[in-house]
């Protein structure tokens, strides 16, 4: 196969033998190709297509269309029936929850036995232990039986194996809808930064706006047969399309996930005017402390952002706000007299939990308007909630701005996780309020 090439699948099938009875099977092995006790189910049925070195290439379908047979046929835990599948590079793979892992081992026995099962050496592997529990975030829990383990806590430590292990071909099936919002951000990243280092990526997500974050291409495949192949936006638009005519919508199921975290007294959708703005203030920290594990914290100057939370209009941070009401992002942060007011500007943004910016705000960009002096500081933005049921990250940033390469003195990503619920089905990544009319012409 060609160095070029890093996946090569040629007319795959795959056929189960189903049996009505148990005492069936026992009668196949007397009587063979002389009469048929079962009937066939073919997973997989001829499929072919080739991955580039490099290539990041997403599979979609639904439950049951044969997503996991492929992907199981290409890592080599299970025999095609007919086909081949060549790999040319290092597989890591996250595949159904647990696979590969010993449930009588702790946690690092199983980090030193799936190492082994991938060919990475052992002395390497002892060497960024340290590594893989600081991503996994464990804890303890890695000297622990993974018997013992909760399916978050399964599905950290093996996708902390899996980038660990320098892997040039990375597969991941669904592997990541276990996670919590915080970890499923951080897992994203890292999968972009090992994108950038020229990694193969095989992608099962029935979520295709992760899809279409992270894949050139898609792979379209239902009931075992590939129906499309080609550039992830037309593929993927067309199985929207195909799943909204007959299946309930993700949107749906998120909300109904969603509702469950609200309390009883929450307030119901507002009907506030729309509001932009930036309020620069005053005052005490307002008990809206920053998550204790963003996704990233890194800058020439940390310690200077105090809190950062999406309130509500009285100012208490809330985890879970109703479409159409008023946010309040509300930044505390503590500015030296050292560092220059001249080009500070203090940043937010809203992003998704693949890391896509929805909605960013400076105070550089409301012109001339200028930090005060003092060393504390309130900063709020202020805003009616377009964003449709999902989750989300608040981002928090210090920044210099005199140059157009941006200093960061401060950046949070991830500073408060919290979730967006609207009573209706809306399309799209945001919904604002909108205004309609219709005019009748003669």
């Amino acid at each position: 196969m060609s160095s070029e090439i890093a996946i090569s699948v040629e007319n795959l099938s795959k056929c189960y033998q189903i049996y009505e009875a148990p005492g069936d099977r026992l009668k196949q092995m007397f009587f063979g190709s002389r009469k048929q006790y079962f009937r066939e189910f073919w997973a997989l049925k001829e499929v072919s297509f080739t991955i580039g070195r490099g290539e990041t290439v997403g599979i979609v379908g639904r439950n049951g269309s044969g997503k996991s047979t492929l992907l199981q046929m290409i890592c080599g835990t299970l025999s095609p029936t007919t086909g081949t599948v060549t790999t040319n590079g290092r597989v890591a793979a996250l595949l159904e929850l647990g696979a590969g892992f010993n449930s009588e081992f702790t946690g690092r026995e199983n980090v030193l036995l799936n190492a082994a099962i991938l060919g990475y050496p052992k002395e390497l592997m002892v060497e960024k232990m340290d590594d893989v529990l600081a991503f996994s975030e464990l804890g303890d829990f890695l000297d622990q039986p993974v018997k013992t383990y909760s399916s978050g806590m399964y599905s950290r430590l093996a996708f902390s194996i899996a980038i660990h292990v320098d892997p040039e071909i990375l597969i991941i099936d669904e592997a990541l809808a276990v996670g919590d919002a915080r970890f499923v951000a951080k897992c994203m990243r890292r999968i972009k930064d090992i994108q950038k280092k020229g990694a193969t990526i095989l992608f099962v997500s029935h979520d295709v706006s992760s899809i279409r974050t992270l894949c050139d291409r898609a792979i379209w495949i239902d009931k075992g047969c590939m129906v499309e192949e080609g550039d992830v936006f037309p593929v993927s638009g067309r199985f929207m399309e195909f799943m909204f005519r007959d299946e309930i919508t993700k949107d749906d199921c998120v909300r109904d996930e969603i509702v469950h975290q609200i309390p009883d007294d929450v307030i119901e959708t507002s009907n506030n005017e729309v509001a932009d703005a930036v309020t620069i203030g005053i005052g005490q920290t307002p008990g809206n402390a920053l998550d204790t594990r963003p996704v990233t914290h890194w800058g020439s100057h940390k310690g200077l952002i105090l809190s950062a939370a999406i309130c509500d209009q009285s100012g208490n941070r809330k985890d879970v706000h109703r479409w159409g009401e008023q946010l309040n992002i509300v930044v505390e942060v503590h500015i030296p007299q050292e560092i220059s007011r001249e080009f500070l500007s203090v940043a937010v943004s809203i992003k998704d939990l693949k890391g896509n910016d929805l909605i960013v705000s400076t105070t550089h960009d409301f012109g001339n308007r200028q930090l005060t002096t003092f060393e504390k500081m309130r900063v709020e933005f202020s805003f009616i909630n377009p964003l449709v049921t999902g989750k989300y990250l608040l981002v928090a940033a210090v920044e210099n701005r005199q140059h157009r390469d941006i200093h960061y003195y401060e950046y949070v990503e991830g500073a408060h996780y919290f979730s967006s619920l609207s009573n209706e089905r809306f399309f799209g990544l945001f919904q604002p309020t909108i205004e309609q009319q219709v005019l009748v012409k003669q």
